[in-house]
């Protein structure tokens, strides 16, 4: 067997266990990767006397009575090999979003083994095929790589680094998948444990609603280690369309970019429907003029239709938006800048929930300006 023999302030050394217990000395180089383990200290009662180098190696001997950091290696080569029928996928975190993508990769010929709080929303998944299990920890322990897309950073914390966790069950050479939006210094937190145990961590928060999640055209942004990623690719080909950002919690900065976008966009686009609408136009004709020039938006084509019909259900609910917006102002803060547009978006967004509204979809911002007008815009019945 071979280890690692981390020294503070020496070099990694690659150390091999021969017959006797003597160790022999393979190389001496950084490690990329470090797992802790806690078998293998050779039982020699005295240290030798150093030996003259012999050829390329070195032969050491150590006590058993003085406890040595030994760790295992491992190489990015040793990370799983993604294949259909091969690789073990776990999901924990089947709702609104999860449970199409998680669908998506068991089409694509994964196993899949499924976790989730209210274990009902996870029986469709189960109906097709997949393992329900009562931990993300046991999900972990029956899977190669783990995706996880649950609610706030908490969530996120709890169900990856918690006593029944996702990291407390992976094997090394597993990899962990987050698509929860989250804050960036959690994911490179999550990014540091995980390699502590010689497995990778990748932060993918995803755009596109529920339409791009049950499409499979979802934007992943990805942050993390680049071969990961790579590896990844199976997995992530039938969900959507990847772009990987940088180490780990780039994803989760291109995802608060993304959002700050997506938030003032909703307010032009609510803005426009509501003028239009005082101005005595046919707010469903005024869509169709501009749908196609400059003012044209992925926004327009998903919600101003489901506004014009009063349509409130989630896609991606108000509440996990505004944690969103709530996370890239704390950003911003962290940053010194200032951004007015996200502050308006999301003080009209935080406006929603005294009204039991933060459970509707993102659209549902059309409810804020208008109470904030006095006004209603008309609904278009089954169209």
């Amino acid at each position: 067997r071979s280890f690692v023999l981390a020294g503070k302030g020496a070099p990694a050394c690659l150390l091999r266990v021969g017959s006797c217990g003597m160790l022999k000395l393979l190389s001496a180089r950084p490690a990329k990767l470090i797992a802790p383990t806690h078998d293998c200290v050779p039982t020699k009662s005295s240290v030798s006397k150093p030996h003259p180098l012999r050829g390329s190696s070195t032969r050491l001997v150590l006590r058993r009575s003085r406890p040595v950091s030994i760790t295992a290696s491992v190489d990015m080569a040793e990370l799983t090999k993604v294949q259909p029928g091969v690789t073990r996928v776990g999901w924990v975190g089947t709702g609104v979003m999860g449970a199409s993508m998680c669908g998506h990769l068991m089409s694509a010929g994964f196993s899949a083994t499924v976790f989730n709080r209210t274990m009902s929303k996870a029986q469709p998944l189960c109906d097709k095929g997949a393992v329900a299990a009562k931990t993300p920890k046991e999900v972990a322990e029956n899977s190669d790589v783990v995706f996880t897309i649950v609610g706030f950073p908490v969530d996120v914390r709890e169900t990856i680094l918690g006593e029944n966790g996702v990291l407390a069950g992976l094997k090394p050479g597993g990899i962990i998948v987050d698509m929860t939006t989250s804050d960036p210094s959690l994911a490179r937190e999550i990014a540091a444990l995980a390699e502590q145990r010689g497995c990778k961590a990748v932060d993918a928060p995803v755009s596109g609603g529920d339409l791009g999640a049950r499409n499979g055209t979802l934007s992943i942004m990805c942050g993390g280690d680049q071969a990961a990623v790579a590896a990844l690719a199976p997995l992530f080909a039938p969900m959507g369309k990847v772009t990987h950002l940088g180490g780990a919690g780039a994803g989760q900065s291109c995802k608060m970019a993304n959002q700050v976008t997506i938030a003032t966009t909703m307010i032009g686009l609510v803005e426009g429907m509501l003028y239009a609408h005082k101005a005595g136009l046919d707010v469903e004709q005024y869509i169709a003029a501009i749908s196609g020039g400059a003012a044209g938006s992925k926004s327009l084509d998903l919600y101003s239709g489901r506004i014009l019909r009063g349509d409130m259900a989630p896609g991606f609910m108000v509440k996990h938006f505004v944690k969103d917006l709530g996370i890239a102002v704390s950003e911003c803060q962290r940053m010194g800048l200032s951004l007015p547009g996200l502050g308006l978006a999301h003080a009209l967004y935080n406006s929603l929930a005294p009204h039991g509204e933060d459970a509707c979809g993102t659209q549902a911002l059309v409810r804020a300006l208008e109470r904030l007008n006095n006004t209603t815009l008309p609904t278009t019945i089954n169209k």
